[in-house]
Parts: structure tokens; C-alpha cells; sequence
């Protein structure tokens, strides 16, 4: 609560101080911390870098444009934090209790999947990761832990189609250095250490394309030549191929019919000509959506408590003389509630547990740079 009060206090006049230590080197900004387009134009045109445009022909200056371009170009990475920060960072709406808790109102059931839809700036988990690492850290002598399931959406694909090659990749130690091997992109002694810059293009090749993502598009994610791009979405294709004819059986019944209906009972209705992809993602985002209630109904009957749910994890307080005990038993309701959701295939968990005085991190390593240059500001 002090660390959000100082930081809120101090917000405007840090604001500037991070345009001078991160955007300093790409120099898009004058004196006075204004944004200059035609200085990124110009930055872009250096290193010879395409960036969406709009109709007018002005750069698409979105969050999700910037998160692509981070992805592609790992330089960028710096300014998407810093304007991210300027344009959408709204600390005083940040709902947080005398306690010292954070409670937004989750909006279930807020999108067609029946996923949450919480506000990005009332609740801590849809605001950057480095917030989350500065603020989130369990009273004393307790404690939280993050629990995901392993893989989820990969998962829940795999369980529903029946495809046998996809749930032995899922089973395997690593989905994507999997994947590569079934496809014959990599050796059988392949690993995350030995391939890592094989294995992110592969990541975002199974990610991209089991929602039914063009060629095109995956390259430019990937960044690489089209015809790159097209051989690994025709490898996905041949190597699970139950998948794809489940998928493809899937939306035509969907189509037919209308309307989409989840194991329990939640049904979306089409309006219009639905966006195919859309409806190629649905079984595996809402099968998500009632996994995480049906975990949340038996962690809550299990005398465990739930601090926050989140999208395909969550986050569970304990006092530091059961914690180890809760972790476990709340991953086996988790697995429970996969097993029963997807008819007998259970999804594996992680766990990521954090003791007082230790803050929250980020099991991924996100935003640790600019963790670590808001602290030092601070």
C-alpha cells in the first residue's frame, strides 16, 4: 500500500524521468516529453523496419501494434513500455482497500467465450507486468502462490480433437521443441537451450496457427520470409491433421447451427457473419473459461483462498504453516476441473510460490528492466 502511494504521488514527475532514461535512445521525444511520429518514421526508416499504417497513411500507434513490433524487433521493447505508460497507465483507478487488497469487479461472463472481463485499470493482473512484480507481496507471515495450467489452450485442443500426436507433444517436456521434432525441424536431441531462437518461432507458430492464422501473418511475426512462414503452417496441418479436421468440423457445425454452446450450458449466438477465426478459437477459450470456475468452486469448497483469478491461472493466499499444503491440493482441484471439463484428459499445472518478504515475480521474467528502472527512480 506504501509502495503504490509513493509511486502514485511521485507518478507525473517520473513520467519525464523515464522518457529521459528510456527513450533517450531512439530520440522521439523533444524537451518537454512530447511524442514525435514523424521521429519514428524516420527511426523505422534507419534500420529499415515496415510498421502498420492506417487508411490516412499514419502509423498505427496501438498497444497491440507496439506489442507486435516489440516482438519482432526486441529494441522496441524499451519504448512500448515507456509509451504504454504515458498513454495508458492510470494508477489512481487502481481499486485497493484498506487492507491493502486489490478488488475489481471481474465482469464474468464479459466476452463471447464466457471468459472475465475485468478493467485494465482496476484490476492488477490486466495492468503491466512490472506493476504487479513492484506492488503484489503477501502479508507477513504469509504467503501466494501462482498456479497456471501448463499449456492450456495447446491442452484443451489436443483433449477435444482427440489428435494422439498433439497430446504426446503436450505430454512431453516441451510443446514446441516437440513439435519441431514431429515435424522434422529439429533433431531428436533438441532442447530449450540448444534451439531457444528455433523454439520461439515454433512457439508462435502453434499459438498463432491452431486459431487459423494466415501465412502471411505468421511470418511477420516470426520475421521471416513468407515462404517460411507457409512451410511451418503446412507442417501444423500435416502433423495434426485430426486436429485440423476436428477444427474445420467445428466451425462448420457452429456455422450451421448459429450459435456456439460450451459442456455447461454457456451459448453464444451469432448476430452476423461471424470472423472464422473467432469461432475456430471458441471451444478453446470457453473449455478455459469453465475450467478456471469449476477450480475456483473447488478450491472456495476446499477451504483454500482464491486471491484472484487469471484468465488460465490463479493466485491463492495462504498462511506460510499450511502454504505448501494448500498449493497442493489447489493444483489437484485444478487438474480435477480439467479432467472433468475435457472428459477424462487432465492438464498439468505449475507453481510459482512466493513467501513474505518476497514480492510477486512474474514466472516468465516480463518487465524486469522496467521493474527495475521504476524502483531506482522511485
Amino acid at each position: 500500500m506504501e509502495r503504490l502511494n509513493r509511486l502514485t504521488e511521485r507518478w507525473d514527475a517520473m513520467e519525464m524521468q523515464l522518457i529521459k532514461t528510456l527513450g533517450k535512445p531512439y530520440g522521439l521525444h523533444d524537451e518537454k516529453g512530447s511524442f514525435s511520429e514523424k521521429r519514428l518514421v524516420r527511426y523505422l526508416n534507419s534500420r529499415g523496419w515496415a510498421w502498420p499504417q492506417l487508411k490516412s497513411g499514419r502509423l498505427e500507434l496501438t498497444e497491440k501494434v507496439y506489442k507486435m513490433m516489440a516482438q519482432r524487433h526486441p529494441e522496441l521493447e524499451p519504448l512500448r513500455q515507456l509509451e504504454y505508460c504515458r498513454k495508458q497507465l492510470k494508477l489512481h483507478k487502481l481499486t485497493v482497500g484498506p487492507d491493502g487488497r486489490n478488488r475489481a469487479y471481474l465482469n464474468p461472463f464479459g466476452s463471447r467465450t464466457s471468459r472475465n472481463q475485468p478493467s485494465n485499470s482496476r484490476f492488477i493482473f490486466r495492468m503491466p507486468v512490472w506493476l504487479r512484480d513492484c506492488l503484489i507481496r503477501p502479508e507477513p507471515a504469509w504467503g501466494i502462490a501462482y498456479l497456471d495450467w501448463h499449456c492450456q489452450e495447446f491442452g484443451i485442443a489436443s483433449a477435444l480433437s482427440g489428435d494422439l500426436a498433439m497430446q504426446e507433444a503436450y505430454q512431453s517436456d516441451d510443446v514446441y521443441i516437440h513439435f519441431g521434432k514431429q515435424a522434422g525441424l529439429l533433431p531428436s536431441c533438441a532442447t530449450s537451450q540448444t534451439h531457444s531462437l528455433q523454439r520461439e518461432q515454433l512457439k508462435i507458430c502453434v499459438l498463432a496457427t491452431q486459431y487459423g492464422q494466415q501465412y502471411q501473418s505468421l511470418s511477420e511475426q516470426i520475421n521471416q520470409p513468407d515462404i517460411v512462414g507457409r512451410e511451418l503452417l503446412r507442417l501444423h496441418h500435416k502433423v495434426y491433421r485430426d486436429f485440423w479436421d476436428w477444427s474445420d468440423n467445428r466451425v462448420n457445425r457452429y456455422l450451421n447451427s448459429g450459435e456456439q454452446r460450451t459442456m455447461f450450458g454457456w451459448t453464444h449466438r451469432f448476430k452476423g457473419r461471424p470472423k472464422i477465426n473467432s469461432v475456430r478459437n471458441f471451444d478453446m477459450q470457453a473449455s478455459g473459461a469453465e475450467m478456471l470456475r469449476l477450480a475456483c468452486c473447488l478450491g472456495t469448497e476446499g477451504a483454500i483462498e482464491i486471491g484472484a483469478p487469471v484468465h488460465d491461472a490463479l493466485l491463492i493466499v495462504s498462511p506460510l504453516a499450511r502454504l505448501d499444503e494448500d498449493v497442493a491440493r489447489m493444483r489437484a482441484y485444478m487438474e480435477e476441473a480439467s479432467r472433468i471439463v475435457l472428459n477424462g484428459f487432465r492438464l498439468r499445472t505449475d507453481q510459482h510460490v512466493f513467501r513474505y518478504p518476497a514480492h510477486y515475480s512474474d514466472p516468465k521474467g516480463r518487465g524486469r528492466f522496467m521493474l527495475e528502472t521504476v524502483l531506482k527512480l522511485l
